[in-house]
């Protein structure tokens, strides 16, 4: 069932706004994100309130909004007027922790900043209790993807090594106005159960982005300014970086060169 609402506010290509509209989707996604049992919730990029207002519904929870148009903001204040404090004008990417302690997120995120997105749940990764987020479906899939994957990448790597992801469900292009041009897909990020041990973050994410800096290389090749010469010696610097899995990256961070 897709609600045609009477246009209250424009369409801003400018911030790659497409609006979701079929409310079996929305459904969907607040089931899913009910399974976080989340105390503090903050939306990202509300736009039209597709999702908001069931979660404005929502029993026990603390609800924040960040959205970047500040014409949506003023639109949701009218909308929702006994939530007006909760609908906060910025950018996700630049904004200050919303909560003290724990939260998760819920958004139907702008394709064209979603790896920017991911990167802001990474430096919030000791504080995020669930992430329940809509993504352009070849981006989803790289999230997901496992070693020996084509689709295989930075993205899989770093959030897999601190979250367990589930791909849920995709969404066709007719759930929007406007329709995307590319289909989409929902998946959900939680803490792991059991963390990976790295020797600091910094140290991993510089290892696994030059890793697949030049992926058809070997280990070797590609992050031979990382590491001392004997240590390059070692078997796995025969394989690619999409050969390597989350674990094996980890493991290597305590092998690098001494900064």
């Amino acid at each position: 069932m897709f609600i045609f609402a009477i246009r209250m506010f424009s369409l801003k290509k400018s911030l790659g706004q497409h609006f979701l509209y079929d409310e079996n989707i929305c459904r969907k996604i607040i089931a899913s994100a009910k399974n976080c049992s989340p105390n503090q919730l903050l939306e990202v990029g509300p736009g039209g309130g597709a999702l908001t207002k069931y979660l404005v519904e929502l029993d026990n929870i603390y609800f924040k909004a960040i959205e970047v148009d500040a014409e949506k903001v003023a639109f949701l204040k009218k909308k929702f007027p006994s939530f007006q404090d909760r609908f906060i004008f910025g950018d996700f990417l630049e904004m200050e922790k919303p909560f003290d302690g724990n939260f998760s997120i819920i958004g139907n995120f702008p394709y064209n900043i979603s790896s920017q997105i991911l990167f802001r749940v990474l430096e919030w990764k000791e504080y995020i209790s669930c992430m329940t987020g809509m993504f352009q479906k070849e981006v989803a899939q790289r999230i997901v993807a496992k070693e020996g994957s084509k689709t295989y990448g930075v993205l899989s790597v770093l959030v897999q090594a601190f979250f367990d992801v589930e791909y849920l469900f995709e969404v066709q292009e007719g759930s929007f106005r406007p329709p995307p041009k590319v289909k989409s897909a929902v998946i959900q990020l939680k803490p792991r159960g059991e963390h990976i041990l790295v020797r600091d973050d910094r140290a991993f994410f510089v290892l696994v982005k030059a890793a697949f800096s030049q992926r058809r290389k070997t280990l070797r090749n590609a992050t031979k300014a990382l590491f001392d010469p004997a240590v390059l010696q070692a078997p796995i610097f025969d394989k690619r970086a999409e050969q390597i899995s989350v674990q094996g990256f980890a493991e290597l961070t305590f092998m690098l060169n001494h900064p």
